[in-house]
């Protein structure tokens, strides 16, 4: 029992004195904070999403305040902690609110499988191995690889096999649209209006498209010939929407046959 004791208090003794130890080097040692460096970090929300590119927000506020990079890389705190933090440093921002967008409308019931697929259940294995899941060679592969990588639970995967943009959520960071190895996830402005193509089918030959996918591009381009501003021009086998033309009239949405046109402050972003 004495022994117990003795080492008991042996501990705490040195324990004490190592923590006194460490104290006085911390504070004789300490290098001085950068001012600037921490009214950088206190603007930025602390998420340390790694989407501004670099390790985390401290990384990040030390760049910034070194100007070795712009202010305007936080997704998360958008615009808003772009505006400050340049206005901080005397600088201008280019800073926007993003979401992220699914240009791909090739559900489970629209758009067939080629065969069953039972490998690893990855987007980027699966096109690695098999050149996909579905019979567009475009399509979502719909096996989630984006759905894990976001750091917001802003994707989710829904029971028509593609993955749902919570935009409440979404800070637009880029992590899902690095994460697609088919690039139909793209990232918009919120506040971006106007007709918005929600396919990436390029191929050119209507049948093929009709067989692959029922919601696919058929590059009949009744949505060119019908818009009254020209907003709208074909470009790689599909439709591309000049947004300074687009004045949101939905004449396009309602004129393609197969419904590939959705209006974004419509159909697409929720808040």
């Amino acid at each position: 029992m004495k022994i117990i004791l003795e080492t008991a208090l042996i501990s705490a003794v040195l324990g004490l004195l190592i923590g006194v130890a460490l104290g006085f080097f911390r504070e004789k040692f300490a290098i001085p904070s950068d001012p600037l460096v921490d009214k950088v970090r206190a603007i930025l929300p602390g998420a340390n999403c790694g989407a501004c590119g670099f390790a985390g927000c401290d990384a990040y506020a030390i760049a910034v305040a070194h100007r070795t990079t712009t202010p305007d890389r936080c997704t998360t705190g958008g615009k808003k902690a772009g505006d400050q933090i340049a206005a901080l440093l005397g600088l201008t921002s280019s800073a926007v609110d993003q979401i992220a967008v699914l240009v791909c409308q090739g559900s489970k019931d629209k758009a067939p499988l080629k065969a069953e697929y039972a490998g690893i259940q990855s987007c980027r294995a699966a096109k690695i191995i098999s050149g996909g899941t579905k019979l567009c060679q475009w399509s979502c592969i719909g096996l989630g690889d984006c759905t894990r990588v976001c750091p917001f639970d802003a994707l989710h995967m829904g029971d028509d096999g593609l993955p749902h943009v919570d935009t409440v959520k979404c800070t637009g960071c880029g992590k899902c649209v690095d994460a697609c190895p088919q690039n139909v996830l793209i990232r918009v402005s919120r506040t971006k209006k106007g007709a918005m193509p929600l396919c990436s089918n390029r191929n050119p030959v209507k049948s093929k498209v009709i067989a692959t996918c029922k919601t696919g591009c058929i590059k009949c381009e009744i949505c060119v010939k019908s818009c009254p501003e020209g907003a709208i021009h074909m470009e790689r086998g599909l439709p591309v929407v000049d947004e300074h033309l687009c004045t949101s009239c939905g004449i396009c949405v309602a004129k393609c046959p197969t419904k590939v046109f959705k209006l974004i402050e419509k159909d697409i972003v929720t808040s």
